[in-house]
């Protein structure tokens, strides 16, 4: 790989929340760069430090550094949502500091926050700083070519799958059930793999309503309607997985008029980031969501025990899988060589992998202009993967109505005529 490029100094940042195999990609970056002439250092605290001008909080890495990191979790350089392309102040300081420093080449780690603002590094850097990102998120929702996953996805989802796996047991045998929230801001591909893996009862996810107005009481009833069909087959238990998405499609107003009093106080503060994200974890949803169906199913004559859990946090800093080791190596190692090709000197990339090969991503090709952000991937409800899971699910279906016999077992459990039970759940299936 070698080339003209002046080598000075590589940079290597995280950015974002904690995803499985970071430090893999770290140390593959920091292999590579020093064999390839580098003096590689990494910034600690994404943006953070650089955004202030701070030219201290960095350390130099070596091989003997991260030789043995790659299939640990975490991060050595730690991480942060700092953002300074919000400020024209900000990314003066990090053109400024990365100039003092002697930083010729930048390697980012995040998602499409920590993109944009390697790509006005480079933009500003004006071909003086070369810069790779290496796309990141156990979320799985950017648009990599080929359905490639994003680094972390697998890992998080293998973790999550014995968690839920040990909550279902629990349930079978205390006979209640758990309402578990899975990360995912904007998409359900973690929800949908934990669940369909684990054989939940029930998984819901944004994409399912297709763009149309998500409410609380509907997400409700449809786990209402699986705890039904549940107990009319003799079972008491059982795992409802829900994206953390559905808050953002609910959005503040809708979850404002689900709660009694209309105030979400008691269930945290809406708050943002500094990208104008909602802080999801600061509202307590499966907490919110299980007192609305305990209020739901009392209207019904169903007294039933819910546990609420939030799955996310205990994935993100996991040891990575085999899957995630091997794909890191490939990223950092990948990352570098970018930087030393020519076509870095002609525009940053993200760097994504097909069939074996690094394929670079232009920034202007994979960012809004409007938004600065990846166009998001969402699950694909149209194809067989998403009919699979559903048909394992448990759930009301159009055959449940019209199926005169099952229809007076499900209304049965709730002291409902058939015709009263079609009207009150008829709408779940497109009935009227």
């Amino acid at each position: 790989m070698a080339n003209g490029m002046k080598r000075g100094k590589l940079g290597i940042l995280v950015g974002g929340g904690p995803a499985p195999g970071i430090n893999g990609v770290i140390a593959a970056a920091t292999i590579e760069g020093v064999n390839q002439g580098f003096e590689v250092i990494g910034f600690r605290d994404g943006f953070k430090w650089l955004a202030q001008g701070d030219t201290q909080h960095y350390t130099k890495l070596t091989i003997d550094d991260v030789k043995y990191i790659h299939l640990r979790g975490g991060s050595i350089l730690g991480t942060a949502r700092t953002n300074p392309a919000k400020s024209e102040t900000s990314m003066h300081n990090v053109i400024d500091v990365m100039h003092k420093l002697g930083v010729t080449a930048l390697v980012t780690i995040g998602g499409d926050d920590t993109a944009f603002s390697a790509s006005q590094v480079y933009r500003r850097g004006k071909g003086v700083i070369r810069v790779a990102h290496v796309p990141k998120t156990i979320d799985n929702d950017l648009p990599l070519p080929g359905a490639t996953p994003t680094f972390g996805f697998e890992t998080a989802r293998h973790n999550g799958v014995f968690i839920l796996r040990n909550l279902s047991e629990d349930a079978h045998t205390t006979s209640r059930w758990y309402i578990v929230i899975s990360m995912g801001r904007s998409a359900g591909h973690l929800a949908l793999g934990i669940g369909k893996a684990a054989a939940a009862a029930i998984t819901i996810i944004p994409e399912e309503f297709r763009g149309r107005p998500v409410t609380a009481e509907e997400v409700c009833d449809m786990i209402i309607g699986s705890i039904i069909k549940r107990k009319a087959e003799g079972t008491l238990y059982g795992v409802a997985v829900l994206a953390e998405g559905l808050i953002e499609a609910m959005g503040e107003k809708g979850l404002v008029s689900a709660v009694p009093g209309g105030s979400l106080d008691r269930y945290g503060k809406v708050v943002r980031d500094d990208f104008g994200h909602l802080r999801l974890g600061e509202i307590e949803f499966g907490r919110l969501m299980k007192d609305i169906l305990t209020a739901r199913l009392e209207q019904l004559g169903i007294k039933m025990t819910f546990i609420d859990k939030d799955l996310g946090y205990e994935l993100r800093c996991a040891d990575p899988i085999p899957f995630d080791g091997e794909y890191t190596r490939n990223l950092g190692y990948g990352a570098v060589k970018f930087i030393l090709s020519p076509d870095a000197a002609e525009f940053g990339a993200i760097i994504s992998f097909i069939d074996g090969k690094m394929v670079p991503l232009q920034f202007e090709k994979m960012l809004n202009p409007e938004t600065g952000r990846f166009t998001v991937r969402p699950v694909n409800v149209d194809g067989e993967a998403y009919e699979c899971a559903c048909h394992y699910m448990i759930r009301l279906e159009k055959s449940d109505f019209e199926d005169v016999a099952q229809l007076n077992r499900l209304a049965a459990v709730v002291a409902m005529t058939p015709e009263q039970f079609k009207a009150r759940f008829g709408y779940l299936v497109g009935l009227k």
